[in-house]
């Protein structure tokens, strides 16, 4: 028995290696995985008794790949690449090439996901068999994380299925079932789970011979730029990666390159090139990013790593939603859809049963699509009760409140609903803007009142600001994270303060892009420069999206509360002008920066130059992505000096998954640290000059830049 796997051998001679990583619900490629195996590799190569082997996995899964807090931990050190390229020539030459030129046939049995450098492993072996399982699934997402497969992946696979086959695999992350994977020759057979082990004794008592096509003697590979269709793959691919990317995320090009440039290699110089371009991307801070944000800290969020310690766990079987609308109804329906009873309560039975119909609707496509059957789409709907009477209320373990932000209408509903439930149960408020602290105040139990911050649409916005007020209760935390770890949602922790987090920092990215427009800056730059810098949408499409109406209402609230030290923010005559003088609030109104023809594309306001001239001379395209990404780093960096944050980690994780930072930025944080805090705090010592004082960092982080103290460790 060695650490990560068990070592058998059976009366025919096979030996029997069973994947076992201990502690773990999954195996992962780690250092102590790759020198067990290889040492496994050893003995199966020279007992003469042994004539070959097949590899299994104790888990419910195969493999799922690197050992991602092992490579996190690589990164950003002087000696990354030096580590990396050792690392990886350790997998790919130690092991996989060591275990496919050992002389004895390995057999690869695939009982569940096989992802990364777990189907690397696989595509090593001399043969694939899969269970016929449709859950089970096989792939090299690396991609995904910022990397390329470096065990190998990238100069197997197209000798296996061809370059054309293997391209959309390797750049878009693709994973497969048994059947589509089969069908592609990423495995060899499909047999159900029972037969898998029967069937890797039938190959190999039939003595298969273990050497690979690519080490016959007189093996040309079918690439290169004289091969049309390769070449044609090539170039459209290339092309078709630039529009994608914009050239801030370098993996899918190198991968490209490696894939390129190894199959036109010996396959041993292949496996060099491989390592060395693994090296690059592991030592470069996009994956770093990526992995940091994306997986790491998103899984510690999602497995509730700000959850006060020492409460116990308690599931909510019964839940209120207060509002009906689309975000009371997507609550709803994501709450019914993780098996928990849903009273969906509205001013009238007929508000209430058309929420529940729009989601009907939705369950509805699922079927159709085959995502669900009928039977799980009936269940779904079954436990959604429309109701207009609060008594119906009464067991409820948990009432959300999602109607109008409006301070007085949240104030009665909450009292209704107060007067039902029990006194244990928690009431939260979906607020996006409104302190939780003044909200509570018509609650006759503040310590057991919260905000949850849904986004929308709630059923595709896996993410929710859970947010403490000033007397919110350490239990009241507790059960709120516990709620929407049920929804499989991931949460992130907020302080009190109007605005929070995300809407805070959000609303910085559209009145920047206002800003821009008063001053002259063509709106196409301004669109194209966000794209540019990696965002999903430009912010003037994304202001019509939301409507221009809800952040100038935001701005009038706000003034109202402050009086006059109120600062309006730097778009506020851009919203004003649109709304209330040109009449033109948004896409739901059918005109707002764009306008929205029935029977083509939408396109700009063909008025939007007369109302907002464009200069003569224009920034660059540089300068408008940097005022755009530094404006909200900015604010993130405040919201983390004054405790709305308490950990950078759900700064950067609430960036992208809220209203989508770009991702190789790591967050808004990450963003910082990734260009430096030195050059970011200069940056915006030279915006605020130019610009305004939005952009004057404050001493906090002018002190942090001298001190050259990142978010992160390095």
């Amino acid at each position: 028995m060695t650490n990560t796997l068990c070592f058998e051998l059976d009366p025919a001679g096979i030996a029997l290696i069973t994947l076992d990583a201990p502690g773990r619900s999954v195996n992962v490629v780690s250092p102590d995985f790759i020198a067990d195996l290889i040492g496994a590799v050893e003995r199966v190569a020279s007992d003469p008794a042994i004539i070959g082997a097949v590899i299994r996995s104790a888990k419910t899964s195969f493999m799922a790949g690197a050992d991602l807090h092992h490579i996190l931990g690589m990164m950003g050190r002087h000696e990354a690449i030096t580590e990396a390229l050792a690392l990886s020539e350790k997998a790919s030459v130690g092991m996989h090439r060591r275990l496919e030129t050992c002389g004895k046939p390995f057999v690869a049995l695939i009982n569940g996901h096989a992802l990364g450098g777990g189907f690397e492993l696989c595509l090593a072996c001399h043969h694939r068999i899969m269970t016929d399982d449709p859950k089970a699934t096989v792939g090299l997402p690396e991609v995904t994380v910022g990397l390329l497969p470096g065990s190998g992946g990238t100069q197997r696979l197209p000798r296996m299925i061809g370059l054309e086959a293997s391209l959309p695999v390797l750049l878009d992350g693709r994973t497969l079932g048994p059947e589509a994977a089969l069908e592609l020759g990423m495995v060899d057979r499909v047999v159900p789970a029972a037969q898998l082990l029967d069937a890797a004794r039938e190959w190999l008592l039939s003595r298969p011979d273990p050497v690979r096509a690519w080490d016959r003697k007189g093996y040309k590979p079918a690439s290169g730029l004289l091969n049309g269709a390769t070449a044609l793959a090539m170039s459209v691919r290339a092309s078709a990666i630039a529009a994608q990317t914009q050239h801030n995320y370098p993996a899918p090009i190198t991968i490209l390159r490696c894939v390129f440039e190894g199959t036109m290699l010996p396959f041993d110089r292949a496996l060099k090139l491989e390592s060395k371009y693994f090296a690059q991307l592991l030592s470069d801070p996009v994956a770093r990013n990526i992995i940091r944000t994306q997986f790491v800290n998103k899984a510690q969020a999602a497995k509730l790593a700000r959850r006060p310690k020492g409460i116990a766990e308690r599931k909510a079987r019964r839940i209120g939603v207060l509002g009906a609308g689309m975000m009371g109804a997507g609550i709803a329906y994501v709450a019914a859809g993780a098996g928990i009873d849903v009273v969906l309560l509205d001013r009238s039975s007929a508000d209430a049963e058309k929420g529940k119909a729009r989601y009907a609707a939705v369950l509805e496509k699922e079927v159709q699509r085959g995502r669900r059957t009928r039977e799980q789409a009936d269940q779904t709907l079954a436990r959604i009760v429309p109701s207009s009477d609060y008594a119906s209320l009464s067991g409820c373990d948990l009432v959300i409140e999602a109607v109008f932000e409006d301070v007085a209408i949240k104030a009665q509903v909450t009292q209704a609903a107060e007067g039902v439930i029990a006194p244990e149960s928690i009431v939260a408020t979906n607020t996006s803007t409104l302190p939780i602290t003044e909200l509570a105040q018509a609650s006759s139990r503040p310590e057991r009142f919260i905000g949850l911050h849904f986004f929308s649409p709630v059923e595709r916005m896996p993410i929710v600001e859970v947010i403490v007020g000033r007397r919110t209760s350490e239990e009241t935390l507790a059960v709120a994270l516990d709620f929407v770890a049920q929804l499989r949602m991931t949460p992130i922790l907020v302080r009190d303060s109007r605005g929070f987090y995300t809407s805070r920092v959000f609303q910085t990215f559209i009145h920047e892009a206002m800003a821009l427009l008063a001053a002259g800056v063509a709106p196409a730059l301004i669109e194209n420069a966000a794209r540019f810098a990696g965002f999903p949408v430009g912010p003037l499409a994304l202001l019509d999206e939301v409507t221009l109406e809800l952040p100038l209402k935001i701005i009038n609230e706000n003034r109202a509360l402050a009086g006059d030290s109120y600062v309006e923010p730097c778009g506020y005559p851009v919203l004003k002008r649109m709304v209330e003088e040109l009449g033109r609030p948004g896409k739901r109104h059918g005109k707002g920066f764009y306008d929205y023809p029935a029977d083509r594309r939408k396109h700009f306001w063909s008025g939007l130059a007369s109302v907002f001239p464009v200069a003569a001379t224009q920034p660059s395209l540089q300068e408008v992505k940097s005022r755009l990404l530094n404006i909200q780093a900015l604010e993130t960096a405040r919201c983390l000096e004054e405790g709305v944050l308490t950990d950078p980690a759900d700064g950067d994780v609430g960036s992208v998954l809220a209203w989508g930072f770009p991702s190789w930025t790591g967050g808004t944080l990450s963003y910082i640290d990734t260009i430096g805090i030195r050059s970011f705090v200069a940056e915006c010592h030279s915006f605020a000059t130019a610009f305004g004082p939005r952009f004057t960092p404050s001493k906090w982080l002018c002190e942090r830049a001298e001190r050259g103290e990142s978010f992160y460790p390095t």
